[in-house]
């Protein structure tokens, strides 16, 4: 079920299951190297009492996983009516250190005192598959140090009267036909063993006697660092002032963030903007790349993660944040794009959160002609989010002068020069979806914005000669886009000119095809070419399947499970088609399709890239940053106070 819980301070990133339990622990990037154990193994939970044991996600136990209204902080609660035990668990990564801290609550359901001991188990891979880890227990401040190289990751934590854990086990995990050291704890005792190397795990025991009907807390703690003595001292004021002021410095960081959020839509869409902002902001990393999803379940059944910064997700994950007066995320990413640009102009498939080129399936030959193995939109649609981000703050004009010369400029530059002189319009690359090689009314529509966008700092910075030739590119695109119209009356997905100079058609209704053209060419609602699209993309794509929404485009197979159906509805493109329908004063078409989009939340407000096209089911990774975004925009568009006064 993917991520419902995300937890970050732009350094340290952590994901949480459906069952409340560690499975994505990112350090020191968000989104590079996930130390925890490789995709697979969560951070296991168990509860003894009254001489029996249990995991608490062994099925047997009742769990609801969320978190808090305007705080990037876990409201989990994990029962079992028959064991007459509750844990409520705050979980947050500690805003001004790298900390995971879960604050655990352990209630007492019973009307007798009763022995209850925690068992914290933690398995982490820092080495390349786990085999050459150390972990170790450290006796006089006592603690667990699990560390490789430059990284340290030291686990610990007390009770509220600062008793610490009383038994410990540091063993073997998934070497030499070792399970994990986690089963040494499901007879209540551990062992004690003090150290091991490989691929190692570790569990800690707290015991504490409950009073009846009563509650105990403990604070468990996971610090990253780069060496032991640093993750010493954080551990050491841990252990000293307890995690109260951590706590109160993170929830108050993220309701001061989210503070302007309050007087921006109406009240009862106020957690889901809240959630939604907070899920974008979490896959932020301060060095300025923006995450797609944290989610590493997608290794179970993928080839890759996504793990990466797309500029276009960054550029849409941008556009709400921006809206809403959110500016240090913007420059992040802006510098990061402008020092990951390639020397000619344009930016690249995807990056690493450290700058490095991404991972790709996009070749550089086609027969035995070179291509490009990029996304043209991605180029494009940064330095359109550029001149949005200077329109929603005009103070920042130096700021954006340095991003033309060093930015705008060259990618400008690019763009123009990009072009197919046979047919006026952009050589062919590869369409937003990552699938197929073509020149795309999408990628054509972001292309002329980017160029007007560019044409207009030009103007705006006394560059006259470029924004001249920059407004004459984009109008000689604008005067070609004929060429992508279909003589029945709606925008074509593409097309693929030939060696021959011919022109091959790619007719499938494709959603993009619509919100291209509408977004970005400033097309009047009613003109024949939208119109023509909409009402194709009404008749393909919009509640085609037993469960609902829109299609990316028809016969999409992508994560397909059930191939009668045409492909499965995904959040982005429902919510594109709502945008349209609001701009179309269709606001109750519009409230359907956000409806249906809120109901295949998950309980902490988080989704999915897409859904099963016959149950709505969530697929692919959960959360997608990109769907967020969407949903912020969109509420924006259909709920502002202003409407509700």
């Amino acid at each position: 079920m993917g991520r419902p819980v995300v937890l970050s301070n732009g350094q340290l990133f952590v994901g949480l299951d459906e069952n409340g339990l560690v499975n994505d622990f990112y350090y020191p990037y968000v989104g590079l190297e996930n130390l925890n154990s490789a995709r697979f193994s969560p951070h296991k939970i168990g509860v003894w009492a009254d001489n029996a044991f249990s995991w608490t996600d062994d099925g047997s136990w009742q769990i609801n996983v969320d978190f808090d209204e305007s705080a990037l902080i876990s409201n989990i609660v994990i029962k079992s009516d028959a064991r007459q035990i509750e844990l409520n668990l705050k979980d947050f990564v500690d805003v001004n250190k790298n900390s995971l801290i879960r604050s655990i609550t352990i209630s007492n359901k019973t009307n007798r005192a009763r022995e209850i001991r925690l068992f914290m188990h933690q398995v982490f891979e820092i080495s390349r598959h786990g085999r050459a880890d150390t972990a170790l227990f450290v006796p006089d401040e006592n603690y667990i140090l699990d560390y490789k190289g430059r990284y340290s990751l030291l686990i610990s934590g007390q009770f509220e009267d600062k008793t610490t854990f009383d038994q410990y086990a540091v063993g073997s995990y998934g070497i030499e036909g070792k399970a994990g050291t986690f089963l040494d704890a499901e007879d209540g005792l551990l062992s004690n063993n003090p150290v091991e190397h490989g691929g190692v795990d570790s569990v800690l025991r707290f015991t504490k006697v409950v009073e009846p009907l009563s509650n105990e807390t403990l604070n468990y703690w996971v610090i990253a660092a780069s060496s032991q003595p640093d993750a010493e001292k954080i551990h050491l004021s841990y252990k000293l002032n307890g995690i109260s002021e951590p706590m109160h410095k993170t929830k108050t960081f993220w309701n001061g963030w989210l503070e302007n959020n309050k007087n921006r839509v109406a009240n009862e869409h106020l957690r889901t903007l809240n959630h939604s902002l907070m899920i974008i902001k979490a896959h932020c990393d301060e060095r300025g790349s923006i995450l797609a999803s944290g989610d590493s379940s997608i290794f179970n059944y993928g080839r890759d993660y996504y793990c990466y910064c797309w500029p276009r997700d960054a550029a849409y994950a941008l556009w709400p944040m921006i809206r809403l007066g959110h500016t240090d995320e913007a420059r992040q990413f802006f510098e990061f794009a402008r020092d990951t640009m390639h020397e000619d102009g344009y930016l690249m498939h995807k990056y690493q959160p450290d700058r490095a080129i991404g991972s790709t399936w996009h070749p550089l030959a086609h027969g035995r002609r070179q291509e490009l193995p990029i996304q043209e939109d991605e180029t494009a649609a940064v330095i359109f989010m550029i001149g949005e981000y200077l329109d929603t703050n005009p103070t920042e004009s130096n700021f954006i002068e340095h991003l033309f010369n060093s930015f705008v400029r060259p990618a400008a530059d690019w763009i123009s020069s990009f072009i197919d002189e046979s047919t006026g319009l952009p050589h062919a690359c590869y369409d937003l979806w990552e699938e197929k090689f073509l020149t795309t009314t999408y990628t054509v529509s972001v292309t002329v914005a980017g160029l007007e966008t560019a044409a207009r700092l030009a103007e705006k910075y006394d560059v006259p000669e470029k924004s001249s030739q920059w407004k004459k590119a984009a109008d000689s695109i604008r005067s070609k886009l004929d060429l992508l119209y279909h003589p029945d009356g709606y925008f074509r997905k593409g097309f693929l000119l030939q060696p021959d100079g011919s022109l091959v058609y790619d007719d499938t209704i494709d959603i993009s095809s619509l919100y291209g053209p509408l977004m970005y060419l400033n097309l009047p609602l009613d003109d024949e070419r939208l119109v023509g699209t909409l009402k194709r993309v009404e008749e393909r794509l919009l509640n085609v399947t037993p469960s609902g929404g829109v299609l990316r485009y028809e016969n999409d197979n992508y994560f397909l499970k059930h191939h009668n159906l045409k492909g499965n509805p995904w959040i982005v493109c429902t919510l594109w088609l709502a945008q349209y329908y609001i701009m179309s004063k269709r606001e109750n078409d519009a409230k359907q399709l956000l409806n249906w989009s809120l109901q295949h939340e998950l309980s902490s407000g988080a989704l999915s890239e897409q859904f099963d096209a016959a149950d709505g089911s969530p697929l692919g990774v959960t959360p997608l940053v990109w769907s967020h975004a969407e949903m912020v925009n969109t509420i924006l568009d259909l709920y502002p106070v202003s409407k509700n006064n």
